[in-house]
């Protein structure tokens, strides 16, 4: 964590032809948070990432808490599949999900934090009536799939309204922000009321660039959002 803001590192970013180098320099950065997971199925969104058994060994290795963030059809299907810990986030699209609550609560029974994700042009509506029973959002600024898509800046103002309606109502939950999180758009990102930054190929894992000083431009960006 850096000024209250948590920091996750994506790791369908790593390079998977060096990951032990990788997750060395993972371990190294002090303000990281969580490891971030996006399961990809083809169905619900194009391309298709880890599965259960590569994120499960990972966490087998590692102390640090675990960011689940499923782009899968009917998400219940595949909950048991990971080696959840109480102190680990398990976030769904409500896009993919046919009985929203019914899921959210499935996912509070294994102990873990309950986020729901929305895509670029889903509406902040849907959160109407599960909004109290959730500890995350994630605000999707690209649409679900691929890594390295642009940024959409009318999600900028739905941070905002997030923000405000958490406020409004006396909400603890985090508002999360995920796709093109970097030093250009982090500033904007935090200035609108984010308090989890979802940090991938153009955020943290840069070529040329090591973690340490990635991490130095993400924190500098902060301070220059918190302003």
């Amino acid at each position: 964590m850096y000024k209250n803001i948590y920091l996750s590192a994506s790791i369908m970013c790593v390079n998977w032809l060096d990951t032990a180098t990788d997750f060395k320099n993972l371990s190294k950065i002090n303000e990281l948070d969580y490891y971030h997971y996006d399961v990809v199925d083809g169905i619900f969104a194009p391309d298709f990432t880890m599965g259960s058994s590569i994120i499960n060994n990972i966490n087998n290795n590692i102390s640090i808490p675990s960011d689940y963030h499923l782009m899968v059809d009917e998400p219940k299907r595949i909950f048991e599949m990971f080696n959840i810990k109480k102190s680990d986030m398990l976030t769904i699209h409500q896009e993919s999900s046919r009985n929203l609550h019914r899921d959210l609560v499935s996912i509070r029974k294994l102990g873990a934090k309950v986020g729901v994700a929305l895509s670029p042009s889903t509406t902040l509506d849907v959160l109407e009536y599960i909004i109290e029973d959730i500890d995350l959002v994630i605000l999707m600024t690209v649409n679900p799939g691929f890594k390295g898509q642009k940024f959409i800046p009318q999600v900028l103002n739905k941070i905002n309204k997030l923000n405000i309606m958490k406020k409004n109502n006396n909400l603890t939950f985090k508002i999360s922000v995920d796709g093109n999180v970097n030093e250009s758009t982090i500033p904007e990102i935090v200035s609108a009321g984010a308090d989890v930054l979802v940090l991938g190929s153009s955020g943290l894992f840069i070529e040329d660039k090591s973690m340490i000083e990635s991490i130095e431009k993400i924190k500098f960006a902060i301070d220059k959002g918190l302003k």
